[in-house]
């Protein structure tokens, strides 16, 4: 934790109006293109509208004397966060891959469009930033300690994650590795292995939960976790699943899901002679290759997300 603060920083997204004139130019291309695929513009240009409207505002809530800087999420990679207070505004998404670049700063999850973000992450609207902001300031505000997966490899590459982790091809082969868990080990083959942190265990994990159970049990409810499986955000542990396992002569499928405490880490060494990539939280452009030779350990990291929350 920091103890003094003196910027705040801002993390945005681009808008859907602002991705389409990245690739059509202008405002009267990015509509007829729309059009013409049978869809309205309107709707999308009052969502960037709002946006846009919610960013000012919260630009001039900054407190006196502080530093103000705005960044788009595309320069995280590369910005260095200091004694800063973070507001990410976006969606959830944006405040998950934020997170992963903080260390001990405190994250504001905005939302800016409550009528179209529903905002699991995002529990503070504009309106109640400048109110927070010197709680903030104070170590007043309520903070929850989420806990991150890291991931760390034999030539000394690391990537953390919010939500999960992937682990496999980069198209549509099957992964080859072997994957070693809880003492034991085994050569497979797969379409990769997903490594869900509690907050992400509501997400794609319970995805691949769901189409398992609802196979091996007929009379299985979708919707349903058991509690084994329904880990808190701030639980010293995390969930793994082997998606479409292949049993064969030499394929095994006996570590097919399981925990990832401290004390077990899952140990993956990749097989695959190229395309094997290891990325987080859905940004498959920001991966690392894994690729034969490499020896993945997927561990609990050591520090944790710090999101203020009510």
């Amino acid at each position: 934790m920091i103890d003094r603060f003196d910027r705040v920083v801002i993390v945005t997204r681009k808008t859907q109006v602002q991705e389409l004139l990245m690739r059509h130019n202008t405002v009267d291309q990015a509509r007829f293109y729309l059009q013409h695929a049978n869809e309205d513009f309107a709707p999308l240009q009052e969502r960037h509208d709002r946006y846009l409207s919610a960013l000012l505002r919260l630009q001039s809530m900054a407190p006196d004397n502080f530093k103000l800087a705005t960044i788009d999420r595309s320069f995280l990679p590369q910005f260095e966060f200091l004694n800063d207070i973070v507001i990410a505004i976006g969606q959830d998404g944006l405040v998950s891959n934020t997170a992963k670049y903080l260390s001990g700063q405190p994250l504001v999850g905005v939302n800016p469009d409550r009528e179209f973000i529903e905002g699991v992450l995002l529990p503070w609207g504009v309106e109640d930033v400048e109110a927070l902001l010197p709680r903030v300031v104070k170590h007043a505000a309520a903070i929850e300690q989420v806990t991150l997966a890291q991931v760390s490899t034999n030539d000394g590459r690391h990537l953390l994650a919010f939500n999960d982790v992937f682990i496999g091809q980069s198209g549509h082969a099957s992964a080859l590795y072997d994957i070693g868990h809880d003492g034991a080990k085994e050569f497979q083959s797969s379409s990769g292995i997903i490594v869900s942190t509690g907050a992400g265990s509501t997400g794609w994990y319970r995805s691949i939960q769901t189409g398992a159970q609802a196979l091996a049990t007929p009379s299985f409810t979708p919707g349903k976790q058991t509690a084994m499986d329904m880990l808190s955000r701030s639980e010293e542990r995390l969930a793994f699943a082997v998606r479409e396992p292949w049993p064969s002569r030499k394929t095994g499928t006996s570590i097919v899901f399981g925990h990832v405490t401290r004390d077990q880490p899952l140990l993956i060494s990749s097989r695959m002679p190229g395309n094997g990539v290891i990325f987080s939280d859905g940004v498959e452009w920001d991966y690392i290759e894994f690729n034969s030779g490499t020896h993945a350990t997927i561990s609990i990291a050591d520090h944790k997300a710090l999101l203020v929350v009510k």
